[in-house]
């Protein structure tokens, strides 16, 4: 996190001075980072009727298409793998036994069966080209989805307009940028990262406590990083970025301080039996939480179902360690899913908020459709299914359709950026807009010629 003080002290109606502030903001033990994001709000917002909010949860790991959404029931056993088929409450779509939930509700979502890319398949790459609608390359890193339109649109009140949880991805086994952040629109831009465990007993949101809680943070700890940042102070306040910060020093006091952001955050205030219905787990509580701050008007949230590939069960389903058996389907990650997904859009319909509110969930990419050796399923960019609800989506559809084992597209090719390009959509941006990129040098928002995939909206 950018972070910055004045020599000059400026000091609240509650006799908190803004170094005090900006020192206990960044305090590691508060465990919410606050980057400087709810700055200047940008040119080319969309109307109030084009007002979408999105809820993207990101599978972390890549789920199988064969074993989820896109089943092949009549194909030789080291292609169909373990898990059957079955009926869903519309006609002549199926889905995988492992969401019995998901079933009842496939009338709200649509499942677009071919998505595909040609790069190479690397964790890294698949989140970088779903989550921004780009690839790194050359040095440029591009936005989320999600900051995009932090930047356009700004926040809603007092809560930050795109928050990601409950941890960034961390390794997933290569050096590269993991597309969550706001890439060439600069820090400013970047989520509201939780940085915490919506499922654990004691969860709460430090850096949203109260104003006391902060003073409370130890003198000589404050005196140490006056100390440490005096000699830089000046300098910075000479350049041309200061008059900005000082802009988003504000508006993040105003977060902090607010009792309707807090108040966003405290699952506490949620049944035991709602928090049951979602599931007692990280993911489960992290979209229990998502369903919380967009009914107060948060803009974007992305849930990472996971933080890494290595050491625990995910959708990364090699087969044998440091991965997870095939077997993890049936044993945590179906349920678990299951249970997170259809709670939450069961509640979005019930409070009206479904039509509003597109979410999707989808992986960086699919998997081989022949079983491994380990009788796991390796990377596979060829073909894998993303689930659209919600945000003006036509449910009760399948769009395209892979090839009889499933590994490449066999009707409608959908590519990433055509995804990102429907969330935008949705959102209300313009896809002819430019967006100030490195040096200067306007960068559009989607490339030229990339359209949103029409047949969802």
């Amino acid at each position: 996190m950018f972070r910055l003080d004045a020599s000059k002290s400026v000091r609240f109606c509650d006799g908190l001075t803004r170094r005090d502030f900006l020192h206990a903001g960044s305090l590691s033990v508060l465990g919410l980072t606050l980057p400087d994001l709810l700055g200047l709000k940008a040119a080319g917002a969309a109307s109030p009727k084009n007002d979408v909010n999105c809820i993207m949860l990101f599978l972390v790991g890549a789920p199988s298409q064969l074993d989820t959404w896109d089943m092949k029931p009549d194909t030789p056993a080291e292609i169909r793998g373990p898990y059957k088929p079955i009926s869903t409450n519309v006609s002549g779509i199926r889905i995988s036994e492992l969401f019995p939930r998901m079933a009842r509700h496939a009338d709200k979502y649509a499942l677009v069966r071919s998505v595909y890319f040609s790069g190479a398949a690397l964790h890294e790459v698949g989140h970088q080209m779903m989550q921004t609608g780009h690839q790194f390359q050359a040095g440029i890193e591009y936005p989320h989805v999600g900051c995009i339109e932090s930047y356009l649109k700004g926040p809603k009140g007092d809560v930050p307009p795109h928050v990601l949880m409950p941890r960034p991805i961390a390794n997933t086994g290569n050096n590269f940028p993991h597309g969550q952040n706001a890439g060439f629109l600069g820090k400013t831009y970047d989520p509201f990262v939780l940085n915490a465990d919506p499922s654990a007993p004691n969860f709460r949101v430090p850096d949203l406590l109260s104003p006391k809680y902060i003073d409370a943070v130890r003198e000589d700890e404050r005196r140490t990083w006056r100390e440490a940042i005096d000699g830089s102070v000046k300098r910075f306040e000479a350049s041309p970025q200061a008059k900005q910060m000082d802009s988003i020093f504000h508006e993040a006091y105003r977060l902090m301080s607010s009792a309707k952001a807090r108040e966003a955050f405290e699952l506490s205030q949620e049944p035991d039996r709602v928090r049951d219905r979602y599931g007692r787990n990280r993911f489960g509580q992290s979209c229990l939480l998502a369903r919380r701050l967009v009914e107060r008007g948060v803009r974007f949230v992305t849930v990472n179902m996971f933080e890494t590939v290595f050491g625990e069960i995910t959708w990364d389903c090699h087969g044998s360690p440091p991965f997870c058996p095939l077997s993890g389907y049936r044993d945590l990650l179906g349920p678990m899913f299951d249970n997170a997904y259809s709670s939450l859009i069961e509640d979005l319909q019930e409070r009206g908020l479904l039509e509003n509110t597109m979410v999707l969930a989808t992986g960086e990419f699919g998997r081989t459709p022949k079983l491994n050796p380990a009788g796991g399923r390796d990377h596979w960019t060829g073909c894998w299914t993303a689930v659209f609800a919600g945000g003006g989506v036509k449910g009760g559809q399948v769009v395209g359709a892979s090839d009889e084992i499933g590994g490449a597209p066999k009707d409608r090719p959908v590519t990433p950026p055509e995804v990102a390009a429907t969330v935008l959509h949705a959102l209300g941006v313009n896809l002819e807009l430019e967006l100030p990129g490195p040096q200067s040098r306007p960068i559009p928002v989607i490339d030229r010629g990339i359209a949103p995939i029409l047949e969802l909206l």
